[in-house]
């Protein structure tokens, strides 16, 4: 990883400058900063979905990995029927009486 140095005076008051400069954000003034709502007050539906978290729902009932050790060949024709052969397998297990 690349160190950084540390800026100049002169640069520092250089980026000062054109932070000061820029007409799209200016310095909040403490009647501003008394009046600023929290972001969960300012924006609350978005707020909510953060707090959900990401990713898939949970479901009811999860899949579960397990290890099983199966004859080459019954293995070979469950891969040999597609990229599904998972699915395939889990359905014929399904419908197996057991």
């Amino acid at each position: 990883m690349r160190e950084l140095r540390e800026l100049t005076d002169e640069e520092e008051a250089q980026i000062q400058r054109q932070i000061a400069s820029d007409p799209d954000a200016p310095e909040a003034t403490d009647e501003e900063l008394a009046q600023s709502k929290s972001f969960a007050e300012a924006f609350p539906e978005m707020a909510e979905a953060i707090r959900r978290g990401r990713g898939r729902p949970r479901i009811h009932a999860p899949k579960e990995a397990v290890t099983l050790r199966l004859d080459p060949n019954t293995l070979a024709k469950f891969q040999a029927t597609g990229d599904d052969w998972r699915s395939k397998m889990s359905e014929v297990l399904d419908k197996a009486k057991v």
